[in-house]
């Protein structure tokens, strides 16, 4: 029989976790249909929903801190993030219907560490930092770092993700998301990109600096696309630059066919979306 444990405090959850087979859970959107589907039973759930510790938008000096059980409903209404993170909005109206994201949390969508989770590529882009917790204590660990491989992070056995947090924006920062499936909702990413940019002056000519190129879909976990980063970082603002990282962007990944896609369709768009995020730029 699985046990059902509802913490009131971030060290009874962290306690909890320590129970044989333990999962956390949340907003449990992904949890019951892998359950349902493999037959699995955890031997016990630990409910992290009401913990104060994982709740909450707040403004940190220069961050936006966000608790790890914020759902992505309550992530749309945040005047905060749409001030400092925009994509980050628009990532969230593109998971699920409107119940599944009052009930997804932004935790959970990182800890399921699936390669097509949308709003991955936008914290990449963003250059986001988690706060993890673990019967050994806190840390801080760049998103970039989180992931190891196909659903494999460096979340210690039995720790739990506290907040998420992303910095904010500057006054000439540009930031693109763009999703492609099969619909506009309930649909499961054919490949999910996200950039953020600044615009500097050099030469009465306006370049790219500071490029972040996040990327869904396309490997086995969210990835940066660190050559296209490197092909976009200083170069000028424009058509034959959105071009170039568009057939850098599709040389650079190796994606796989399966039940929703093609490897050749995913490289494709991946190339179309590159070359209309960084045109946007200009536009």
């Amino acid at each position: 029989m699985t046990r059902t444990f509802r913490p009131r405090s971030l060290a009874e959850a962290l306690d909890a976790m320590g129970a044989p087979d333990a999962v956390a859970v949340a907003g449990c959107t992904d949890l019951m249909v892998v359950d349902t589907a493999t037959g699995r039973r955890h031997g016990a759930v630990v409910d992290l929903q009401r913990l104060p510790e994982l709740a909450g938008v707040r403004d940190d000096g220069g961050w936006i801190d966000i608790g790890a059980a914020v759902s992505f409903s309550q992530l749309r209404r945040e005047a905060l993030v749409a001030e400092h993170a925009p994509i980050l909005v628009q990532a969230a109206a593109t998971i699920g219907g409107w119940q599944i994201q009052n009930r997804a949390t932004i935790g959970g969508n990182i800890a399921n560490a699936s390669p097509v989770g949308d709003s991955l590529p936008v914290l990449l882009a963003l250059g986001a930092e988690l706060v993890l917790a673990s019967s050994s204590g806190e840390r801080r660990v760049s998103y970039a770092d989180f992931h190891r491989g196909y659903r494999e992070t460096v979340l210690e056995p039995g720790g739990l993700i506290v907040r998420v947090r992303v910095p904010h924006a500057l006054p000439d920062q540009f930031q693109g998301f763009k999703k492609v499936g099969t619909r506009e909702a309930q649909a499961i990413s054919k490949v999910v990109v996200a950039l953020s940019a600044r615009r500097v002056e050099v030469g009465g000519q306006e370049h790219l600096a500071d490029v972040r190129l996040g990327a869904g879909a396309v490997a086995a976990m969210p990835i940066r696309l660190r050559r296209t980063e490197a092909l976009l970082e200083g170069a000028p603002v424009g058509a034959d630059t959105a071009t170039r990282a568009a057939r850098e962007a599709r040389a650079e990944v190796n994606p796989i066919d399966d039940a929703r896609s093609t490897a050749r369709y995913r490289a494709h768009v991946l190339g179309r979306v590159v070359r209309r995020l960084v045109g946007d730029i200009s536009a």
